[in-house]
């Protein structure tokens, strides 16, 4: 019962009961894969800041670095008329720079992780708009699907796999291993130790020998990453990249990560909490629509779902301890 992903889980099974009953629909084969594509697109970005949070920060950034990383594949692909792979790899590299900035900037100032990924999504996002509109004198970007590469790159991030013939898309893949990872990371090496240590206090973990700076900085590169594989997803998916998308997200991947378990303190969460909360965040956002409800309702669903997952997480935790 004291695991962060209790309160989670029970949630879960609460929202997928309730629509289960209110939607006829949501009972397909079909609208399942729907809503682990929806979930699977939230939750790749889920894992990483769930392990930021639990190592005591907040990268407000996250949201529009995804675009950010969508737009340099597109851009320098389509102005250089290179091979799509080269967009993909120099993607990589700004995302992680991206990253490593915002750790190194956290570290070096130690001013409040907010404040410098509110500074760093301001900058994105200006950047993201002028620049596309510098290069292609739109809001988007030109279409990539007939440059060379596009098929392999889009088989590794965009493609379906026939599951029980159902076709699932590969993202869903993608999110299971990386929560596997994930998991196996926090729970089973050093690493996952320096980040609880660091998040519950870290004047204590370097006391004892943490790494914390290198902890921190891996942490922020760590959701650069993910960043760049949704960014990819993205491109391959559609073909063009629309310059002011991922803006509110970023709060997105926050209320995964903490109806999953995680602590806005730090120092507390899990993985399979987080790709709990981005399944319930695809049950609701697609069980609204097969409920044929308004739209319009959905953040307000969201939100009670974030306030009663944390009241419950709060709720498991103290009956676990006071046993």
């Amino acid at each position: 019962m004291a695991r962060p992903e209790i309160g989670a889980l029970i949630a879960a099974v609460g929202v997928y009961v309730f629509f289960f009953a209110v939607a006829p629909s949501f009972r397909e084969a079909g609208s399942v894969a729907t809503v682990l594509y929806q979930a699977s697109v939230m939750g790749i970005m889920a894992l990483p800041v769930a392990l930021l949070m639990i190592g005591g920060e907040f990268d407000l950034s996250a949201g529009v670095a995804v675009t950010t990383s969508a737009l340099t594949a597109s851009m320098l692909s389509f102005q250089l008329s290179a091979n799509v792979w080269t967009g993909v790899f120099v993607a990589l590299l700004v995302s992680l720079a991206i990253g490593a900035f915002n750790g190194f900037l956290l570290m070096k100032t130690g001013l409040p992780s907010f404040l410098i990924t509110l500074g760093t999504f301001l900058i994105l996002q200006g950047a993201n708009l002028a620049i596309t509109k510098m290069f292609t004198g739109n809001v988007a970007t030109d279409s990539i699907s007939d440059m060379d590469g596009f098929g392999q790159a889009k088989s590794l991030f965009a493609s379906e796999v026939g599951i029980a013939g159902i076709d699932v898309k590969i993202t869903v893949l993608w999110w299971l291993v990386f929560a596997a990872a994930a998991t196996w990371l926090l729970l089973r090496t050093k690493f996952g130790n320096w980040i609880f240590a660091v998040g519950g206090n870290k004047d204590s973990a370097r006391a004892v020998g943490v790494p914390v700076n290198l902890t921190k900085i891996a942490l922020f590169m760590g959701v650069g990453a993910g960043a760049w594989f949704v960014g990819m997803h993205l491109l391959f998916a559609f073909n063009t990249v629309q310059s002011g998308e991922g803006v509110g997200n970023e709060f997105l991947y926050i209320i995964a990560a903490v109806i999953g378990g995680c602590l806005l303190t730090g120092g507390y969460g899990s993985a399979v909490g987080a790709v709990l909360g981005a399944v319930i965040f695809g049950m609701v956002s697609q069980g609204i629509v097969y409920a044929n409800w308004n739209p319009d309702w959905f953040k307000a669903f969201l939100g009670v779902m974030l306030l009663l997952a944390a009241l419950v997480n709060l709720w498991v935790r103290r009956q676990a301890t006071r046993r």
